[in-house]
C-alpha cells in the first residue's frame, strides 16, 4: 500500500501461469525457456515441490484475489505423468481460490502422446488441451525438427476431441518449402476434427536458435500474406472467428487465459523463467523467475525464485497496454484503458489521432479497434504508442 505513481480504481482479473521447462528435443525454431530432458528423465516431484514453494512465497502479493484461469505451458508439460499434474493442481487448489468456471489449459505434444493419457489429464482437472501439431505434413514436420509424424498428430487430435469439451490446435505456416496449396491441406485436415479453437503462427526466425545460425529458405512475405488470407477464409467458412491476430475460435471457445493477457489483466507466473505482471493500488510490477531449471529448483526451495522485479514506469504503460490490446479484433474500451493503467485517455490521444490518420484504427466514443490494415501492419500500429 506504499505510495506509487498510479491510482488504480480496481484490480484486473488474475491468472496463474505454470512453466514446466522440459521437452523431448529442442526444436530448431524454439526460443522458449525449454530444455531437453536428461537421460535420467525429469525430476517431476522435486520440480513440483519447487513450484509450490514458489507459489507460497508469492501468496502475500495476491491475498484475497481469486484465479480466473490457469495455463500449464512449457517445454512439453505432457511429459509429466498425469498423477504429477493431478498433484500439482491439487496443491494449487489447496492454496488459491479458483473461480467456479476457472479454465485450466495444458500444452501437449503428439510426440509424447499415449492412448488414454489425455483422458487422464482431464481427470486430473485440466479442462482445455492445447496441442502443438504445427503441421500434418511429414516433410514439414521433419523440417521443423518435430518428434512426431502425421499419424501421431492425427491420433492425438482425435483423442483430444474425445477427451475434452474444448481444445486448441497450434498450426504453423510459411514453413520451409511450403506452398499455398499445402497450407490449405493442413488447415482442411485440422478442420476435419471440428476444433473449437486454432492458433496460427507464422514461422519466424528467432535470435539464439538453431534456425538463426542455419536459416532455412522460407516463403516470401507476399506468399505468407496470401497464406494467412487463405487460412482466415477457410476457418471463417468453418465457423471460426479470427478474434485475435493469431487466434481463431468458435463462439464460446475463446482462450480465457490468453484473453486476460491481451486485455492487460494480471498473471502470476511460477516455474523456471516464468514472467509475472501484477497490479497494486499504486503500481504495476513485472517479475521474472530464474531460468535454469536446476538453479530455479534450488532457489525456489530456498524461498526466493525471483531473478528480477521492477515497477513498470508510468511512461511505458501506454505501449505495454497497446502491445496487448491491439492484437484483438474488437480492440479495447476507453474505460478499460483507464482502469488497467490508471492513466487518462489524454495520455494516448496524440497517438490515436496519428493511427486514425494512417487508417490503422477506427474508433467511437467507447472503443478503439484496429482496421484490417491495422491488423496487417500491427507492429507499426503498436510502435505509435512507444514513449519518446
Amino acid at each position: 500500500m506504499r505510495p506509487g505513481t498510479l491510482q488504480l480504481s480496481s484490480l484486473p482479473p488474475l491468472s496463474l501461469y505454470v512453466h514446466l521447462p522440459w521437452c523431448l528435443k529442442k526444436c530448431p525454431y524454439c526460443d522458449f525457456n525449454s530444455h531437453e530432458q536428461a537421460a535420467g528423465g525429469v525430476p517431476e516431484q522435486r520440480y513440483v515441490d519447487a513450484v509450490i514453494a514458489d507459489l507460497e512465497a508469492a501468496l502475500p502479493l495476491i491475498w484475497g484475489r481469486s484465479i480466473h484461469s490457469i495455463f500449464i505451458g512449457g517445454g512439453t508439460p505432457s511429459l509429466f505423468a498425469p498423477a504429477t499434474i493431478d498433484r500439482l493442481l491439487g496443491d494449487i487448489r489447496a492454496r488459491l481460490r479458483l473461480e467456479a468456471d476457472c479454465e485450466i489449459t495444458m500444452e501437449a505434444n503428439p510426440g509424447t502422446f499415449e492412448k488414454d493419457r489425455f483422458r487422464a489429464f482431464a481427470q486430473a482437472g485440466v479442462t482445455r488441451l492445447s496441442i502443438g501439431v504445427q503441421s500434418f505434413n511429414d516433410d514439414h514436420l521433419k523440417a521443423l525438427g518435430r518428434v512426431h509424424d502425421r499419424a501421431q498428430a492425427l491420433a492425438a487430435v482425435e483423442e483430444a476431441a474425445q477427451s475434452f469439451k474444448t481444445f486448441n490446435l497450434d498450426i504453423m505456416y510459411a514453413l520451409p518449402g511450403q506452398t499455398l496449396e499445402q497450407v490449405g491441406e493442413d488447415i482442411a485436415q485440422a478442420l476435419q476434427f471440428a476444433p473449437p479453437h486454432i492458433s496460427i503462427y507464422h514461422l519466424t526466425i528467432e535470435p539464439n536458435t538453431y534456425f538463426a545460425k542455419f536459416p532455412p529458405q522460407i516463403p516470401e512475405d507476399d506468399t505468407a500474406y496470401a497464406m494467412l488470407d487463405h487460412i482466415t477464409e477457410l476457418t471463417g467458412v468453418a465457423g471460426l472467428e479470427r478474434y485475435e491476430v493469431s487466434a481463431y475460435a468458435k463462439a464460446g471457445h475463446r482462450c480465457k487465459h490468453n484473453l486476460n493477457y491481451w486485455q492487460f489483466g494480471d498473471y502470476l507466473g511460477i516455474g523456471a523463467g516464468a514472467h509475472s505482471k501484477l497490479s497494486f493500488a499504486h503500481r504495476v510490477v513485472r517479475q521474472v523467475r530464474f531460468r535454469d531449471p536446476r538453479l530455479y529448483m534450488d532457489k525456489a526451495l530456498g524461498g526466493n525464485a525471483l531473478a528480477q522485479e521492477e515497477e513498470v514506469a508510468r511512461a511505458d504503460l501506454p505501449f505495454e497496454y497497446m502491445l496487448n490490446a491491439l492484437r484483438l479484433r474488437n480492440g479495447f474500451g476507453l474505460r478499460d484503458f483507464t482502469e488497467r493503467t490508471g492513466l487518462a485517455i489524454t495520455a494516448i490521444e496524440a497517438a490515436l489521432q496519428e493511427a486514425e490518420r494512417k487508417g490503422l484504427i477506427e474508433r467511437d466514443f467507447a472503443r478503439v479497434r484496429p482496421t484490417v490494415r491495422g491488423f496487417d501492419f500491427l507492429s507499426d500500429l503498436q510502435a505509435l504508442f512507444l514513449s519518446n
